[in-house]
């Protein structure tokens, strides 16, 4: 089988999904509103089917994986992982399109009177798969340039999304700012790009690793890996590229909003786990204070400002700020193995990204069902009084914010063993600042959990009818239930993950590994 058949096997699963955004595309124009409402059907089918291609394309007795990608094992986690919440995220956001006045009027007279230019609906889904595709595409990357496409290709359709998505001109400002900030990002990440290829004279990361490791890693290469971090610390919303999450949450719907927190954010971290794999043993003094020192600044700036929040989404944006500092300290920590028990911090990443989305998917699906005022809850006082009007969303809440705390039994907890454990021998001060911001954070999430069963109902706030919101937001604070509860298995499948030997997608000679170094 040549290699590039073996390729596009591998590439089963991203395939599928940028079919399925087509399609359910083309399908959101069709004059027949039954045909329209499909779309939602559509989407659920892709990302169905393309699960099922992952679990097929990961069986080694079917395709060679090793020489395919540079952390193959990653690749399955991270795609799994996206799917399995990309489904809960679609069950909180498949009723977003319905909700837009654009929509409404572009549909209401139905038949030939239908405006296809004015409703969003088959581009909304679109692009939703499109970034979901992205996510996908990083986990698999194996180059500079695959990684820079992959990791755009998650956030431009963002942007869009923000916009479009609530009749509100806020949602358009978001966007706005999410955009020329985000260009500024790429500009950076990808100057560091740059600096890579031109101090290695490879953009593949294998052959990347091999000439680090007999030439050792130059001021220029260090250079690059410095400037790619700091770009990409704007995909997870960590400093010094932080400051547009408060405001780009606040004006995007609550189910956007929901997606943004954990699509662009786990992009990033893959990216920056590859980044890091491709210095072999320690990394440079640099970038071990960059990371530090990021880390530190991002959960103490998310945790301090999350203090001071009286909307709810500006609170969990600054809340999705700290858990990235969390992140960061697993990043610094890199593979170091502690034991059987810790596994690692690349492990401990992969494990948190899906307590952390679970938790904060939680979140916003409850949010996501009640209005106040005929707008969209957001604020704490929204929130009062929600045990007295439904037992069960509180519960929900509940679970949520024990868990994003990091309290037992819930599998934030969890996460927080895994990823912070790794680092306490190499960076004690640092996993006691965390420690320390996570006992600070319990502040606001505890105030949440408060109000909705100490307050008093809020006699503006309203339940809307939403089973697919409700569901998807029972379904993921039961997993962070039951996984913090049984949740050896996925940390035995992220540890796994990790330990995987690196694929070298390229086998670079040490001859010619010295030629380029020659030129």
């Amino acid at each position: 089988m040549s290699i590039m058949l073996e390729k596009l096997i591998f590439l089963w699963p991203e395939i599928i999904m940028l079919t399925g955004a087509v399609v359910v595309m083309l399908v959101g124009l069709s004059r027949s509103a039954a045909v329209r409402k499909s779309c939602t059907a559509i989407t659920a089918g892709a990302l169905v089917l393309a699960g099922a291609a992952v679990i097929i394309t990961s069986d080694p007795a079917f395709i060679d994986a090793e020489k395919l990608a540079t952390q193959p094992a990653v690749s399955v986690y991270i795609k799994l992982a996206a799917i399995g919440i990309g489904v809960l995220l679609l069950m909180v956001a498949g009723s977003v399109p319905d909700a837009l006045h654009a929509t409404k009027d572009s549909e209401a007279g139905g038949g030939e009177s239908f405006d296809p230019a004015a409703s969003i609906r088959g581009e909304f889904f679109a692009f939703f798969l499109f970034s979901l595709t992205g996510v996908m595409l990083c986990a698999g990357a194996g180059d500079l340039a695959w990684l820079f496409l992959a990791l755009e290709l998650v956030s431009l359709p963002t942007y869009v999304m923000i916009a479009v998505t609530r009749d509100r001109l806020i949602a358009q400002e978001s966007a706005v700012k999410y955009f020329f900030l985000g260009a500024l990002a790429v500009a950076v990440f990808l100057y560091g790009f740059a600096l890579i290829y031109g101090a290695t004279g490879f953009t593949d990361f294998a052959s990347i690793k091999e000439y680090v490791k007999h030439n050792g890693a130059s001021p220029l290469f260090v250079t690059g890996l410095v400037l790619s971090i700091v770009g990409i610390a704007f995909k997870i919303a960590a400093a010094p590229m932080q400051f547009y999450a408060a405001d780009v949450y606040e004006g995007a719907a609550t189910p956007v909003t929901a997606f943004l927190a954990f699509v662009p954010k786990t992009a990033g971290f893959i990216a920056l786990m590859l980044l890091v794999d491709l210095v072999p043993g320690k990394l440079p003094e640099a970038v071990v204070v960059l990371l530090w020192v990021m880390a530190a600044v991002t959960m103490t700036y998310g945790n301090v400002m999350g203090l001071l929040q009286f909307s709810v989404k500006r609170m969990l944006a600054y809340s999705s700020i700290a858990h990235s500092g969390y992140m960061l300290v697993g990043l610094l920590a890199g593979s170091t193995l502690t034991n059987e028990a810790l596994a690692n911090g690349h492990a401990g990443i992969l494990f948190y990204l899906v307590a952390y989305g679970l938790g904060n998917l939680a979140a916003f699906a409850v949010l996501a069902t009640l209005e106040a005022r005929g707008e969209e809850a957001a604020t704490f006082d929204d929130l009062s009084g929600l045990s007295k009007r439904n037992t069960i969303l509180a519960a929900i809440m509940l679970i949520s914010m024990l868990s994003l705390v990091g309290l037992p039994p819930m599998v934030g907890f969890l996460g927080k063993i895994y990823l912070f454990g790794p680092a306490v021998n190499d960076y004690t001060l640092l996993v006691v600042i965390a420690v320390l911001n996570s006992a600070i954070s319990a502040v606001y999430y505890l105030r949440v959990v408060s109000v909705c069963y100490f307050g008093e109902p809020a006699p503006d706030t309203t339940i809307s009818e939403n089973p697919p919101r409700r569901t998807a937001a029972m379904i993921a604070a039961l997993a962070s239930l039951v996984i913090g509860l049984t949740g050896g298995w996925l940390v035995d499948a992220a540890k796994d993950a990790t330990v995987q030997p690196v694929a070298k997608v390229k086998k670079v000679a040490p001859a010619e590994v010295e030629k380029t170094a020659a030129k």
